[in-house]
Order: structure tokens, then C-alpha cells, then sequence
């Protein structure tokens, strides 16, 4: 049996690999139906997660040290189009990943001003009280996020949601505006930011974000946040992306008028 899951096991050699039962038989010469059988115990044990379009790592295996792979490669994709970011709105630019309540920051680039905002590299940040956290929480099931935030929420700033019935609110409201999220001084009182999330097949992977000062009118580059985030998307996941926003990408730096 062991062989077999590893025969199995072998076959995911990237954490973004997605492998169908057909594929697995074939490539480890297993009858189908022994293949379907260990990699339903192995979706069980949280080893492989298992969706419409089939079979990827799950939790266990990538707490082996794939998702330090998986964030690598995501840093690594998004690069190029977050220098650019920078370059274009002057703002600091971030690229982070959900993690539980929380947000990590995988990347920040911004020269000079990104000294003034409190953020770093390796940091992490109450998701709920940001626009990277938004972003990404208003692309989850409803019920993962009461479940999430089944206790107490946490309040940063006399601005932060503290209700969950008021984070569904602002999830939805989200959603409507094609996935850009706006955070007005509810983590840091000094700063605003604009996020949206870089979502593949299952799900958000990460969001990226501009930062400015508070009251800023972020949404003036809406528009370079949802072209960068398209473009990420298309090099991660190579065509097999979602739509990361339902926003219609532009070339000019027009405002778009977020919904309140």
C-alpha cells in the first residue's frame, strides 16, 4: 500500500499539479478503481484535495514545504507586474496570501514611501481590517467565513468591521464591484489601499494591493490594479485562471467609482 501512495504522491511535483483519476491510473499503471480508492483516503487525511477539474495537494502536503514552493512561485510571477505597478501609480505595492484570520505578506515594493507604511515582508495583518484580506475573503464560501470568524473579531482602528453580519455586507458589496476591495484606514489609521485578488480554479491564491495615504482616492487606479492582476494570473496559471475581476480592464487611469 505504501508503494501505491507513493506511486501516487510522486505524480505532484508542483503544488499548482492537477491530476485526474484517469491521468493517476494511467500513469502509475494502477487499475482505476484501486487509484479512485487510495486517492479517496488520501483527500480524507487532507493529503490531495479533490475539485471538479481534479485532483491537487492539500494542507498536509503543502505544510511539507510545498506552499513555501507554491508562495515562491506566485512571488516570482507577480514580480514583474508589481515593479511596474509601482512604477506607474508612485504608490507602495503588495502581494500577500491568506492564511486563517490573518494575511502574509509575500512582497512590497514602493522606494522611499514604502518606509511609511507599516508593513514588511514576512509581516502578517488582520484580513478582515485590510483591502488584501477583503479581496481574498470575498471570494470564499460564505460559510468558511463564519466559520473563520466564529469568535470575537478583531478591531484595529475605530474603523474596522467588527460584526460579522457587517463583513458579509462589505464581502458582498465586493463581489458586486467585480472583486475590488477598499480599505480606508480600518487596519492602519494613516493609510488606504485598493486590493483585488489573484483567483485560480478553487479559489483566491493571493491579492494584490496600492497603498496611499488615508482618504486617498485609490480607486483613481482601479484600472492598473485589475490589468497587473490579469497578467499575473496568466503567467501563474498558464490559461487555467479565473477571472481575477469582472471589472473591464483599461488602458487610461480614469477612476472607477467604487460602491460604498
Amino acid at each position: 500500500m505504501m508503494e501505491r501512495v507513493t506511486l501516487i504522491m510522486d505524480l505532484f511535483e508542483h503544488p499548482r499539479t492537477r491530476l485526474t483519476l484517469e491521468t493517476v491510473s494511467r500513469r502509475t499503471l494502477l487499475p482505476r478503481s484501486t487509484a479512485h480508492r487510495i486517492l479517496d483516503q488520501l483527500v480524507r487525511l487532507d493529503w490531495l484535495h479533490h475539485t471538479e477539474s481534479g485532483y491537487t495537494l492539500g494542507p498536509r502536503a503543502l505544510g511539507l514545504g510545498g506552499r513555501e514552493i507554491g508562495h515562491s512561485t506566485l512571488r516570482a510571477a507577480a514580480a514583474p507586474q508589481l515593479l511596474e505597478l509601482a512604477m506607474r501609480t508612485k504608490m507602495v505595492v503588495h502581494l500577500a496570501v491568506l492564511d486563517g484570520l490573518e494575511i502574509y505578506y509575500l512582497d512590497k515594493i514602493g522606494g522611499r514611501a514604502a518606509v511609511d507604511v507599516p508593513s514588511r515582508v514576512g509581516g502578517r495583518a488582520v484580513a478582515h481590517c485590510t483591502g488584501l484580506g477583503k479581496a481574498m475573503l470575498a471570494w470564499l464560501n460564505p460559510e468558511e467565513v463564519d466559520t473563520r470568524y466564529a469568535q470575537a473579531m478583531e478591531r484595529r482602528t475605530d474603523h474596522s468591521i467588527d460584526r460579522l453580519d457587517a463583513l458579509h455586507r462589505e464581502l458582498g458589496a465586493i463581489r458586486r464591484r467585480g472583486g475590488l476591495a477598499v480599505d480606508q484606514g480600518e487596519c492602519f489609521a494613516e493609510i488606504a489601499c485598493l486590493g483585488l485578488a489573484i483567483r485560480g480554479p478553487e479559489g483566491p491564491v493571493g491579492a494584490i494591493s496600492v497603498v496611499g495615504e488615508a482618504r486617498s482616492a485609490v480607486e483613481r487606479v482601479a484600472p492598473l490594479v485589475v490589468n497587473a492582476v490579469r497578467a499575473v494570473s496568466d503567467e501563474f496559471f498558464g490559461g487555467r485562471r479565473s477571472c481575477p475581476s469582472d471589472v473591464p480592464a483599461r488602458r487610461g487611469r480614469g477612476p472607477i467609482h467604487l460602491e460604498k
